[in-house]
């Protein structure tokens, strides 16, 4: 048994060390917002944080997160969920994905909000070199990248104006 902590919920999974996170998390917890996308950390679909920080979850073997805080999709926004309150964070990226459209096919996105809620967390005003950076490792598609790095600005400057 290996004993995680998803979303703010202690729970014991019964799988071997080696199973990736991203199968636990879908399979054996049915959260399925975390997407599978390229098996091997190079689209992002998969991307939850662990301890804060956005984390491949195809790659990352569930004994790797043994005790740590593993935050999904489902669970960004609640402050109990991720141990410091991205509820704001969350909320403000939401609604900059809905201005400016950067969903499309979706796929994609759980991801991408992922890595948008961690890079605004670490860095409130980020620059478009750093945004760039953030979602370097992230596959779209649908090539919302523009609109994707517009939608962080406005979440920033939402988040300013609070």
């Amino acid at each position: 048994m290996i004993a995680l902590r998803v979303n703010g919920e202690l729970m014991e999974v019964d799988v071997p060390p080696e199973t990736p996170l991203l199968w636990v998390v879908r399979e054996q917890l049915a959260l399925t917002g975390t997407k599978f996308g390229c098996g091997a950390a190079l689209c992002g679909a998969c991307t939850v944080h662990v301890d804060g920080a956005p984390v491949r979850s195809c790659v990352t073997p569930v004994s790797a997160v043994s005790g740590r805080a593993v935050t999904t999709i489902e669970g960004v926004a609640r402050a109990e969920a991720t141990g410091k309150d991205t509820s704001a964070i969350a909320k403000a990226v939401q609604d900059a994905w809905v201005a400016h459209g950067v969903a499309q096919c979706g796929y994609c996105q759980p991801g991408m909000v992922m890595t948008a809620v961690a890079l605004l967390a670490a860095n409130p005003r980020p620059a478009d070199a750093e945004i760039d950076t953030a979602f370097s490792g992230h596959l779209c598609r649908c090539g919302s990248y523009q609109r994707l790095r517009a939608a962080v600005h406005d979440a920033a400057r939402a988040l300013d104006a609070r």
